[in-house]
């Protein structure tokens, strides 16, 4: 399904790299489900695993919060259709245990965007899933 595009392209990439992965980064929960629709779908692709609406997407994010002391996602490829609101991400994503044991992991987030949310989220990452 399309949906009417809302967003300029900054506008996109606003939402996502900074709107998205910032407060992913910062851990801050509040801000980054501002970022999905109420009904949004994130999906795992390389591990079949899907959550659907927010109660479960926050589940997810909880849990990632609890397991890593710190997130940083760097290194940004950024590709946006404006036209129809849709913008892909690849970029490494560096994660630190409590021990300091670091996990890298080279992903590329595909997202579709409606009334300036993300509606559907495809993550391809090239590890063991950390989203669970």
């Amino acid at each position: 399904m399309q949906y009417v595009p809302t967003l300029s392209r900054d506008a996109l990439v606003d939402l996502a790299i900074n709107r998205y992965f910032a407060n992913v980064d910062a851990k801050n929960m509040a801000a980054v489900l501002d970022c999905f629709n109420d009904e949004a779908l994130l999906t795992t692709q390389t591990s079949f695993t899907t959550h659907a609406g927010k109660p479960a997407i926050e589940r997810m994010f909880a849990d990632l919060f609890g397991s890593w002391e710190t997130l940083v996602h760097k290194d940004f490829t950024i590709t946006v259709d404006e036209l129809n609101g849709r913008i892909a991400a690849s970029f490494e994503a560096v994660l630190t245990d409590a021990d300091g044991r670091v996990t890298s992991l080279f992903n590329t987030n595909f997202w579709r965007v409606r009334d300036g949310r993300f509606q559907d989220v495809h993550v391809y990452m090239s590890g063991a899933n950390v989203l669970v």
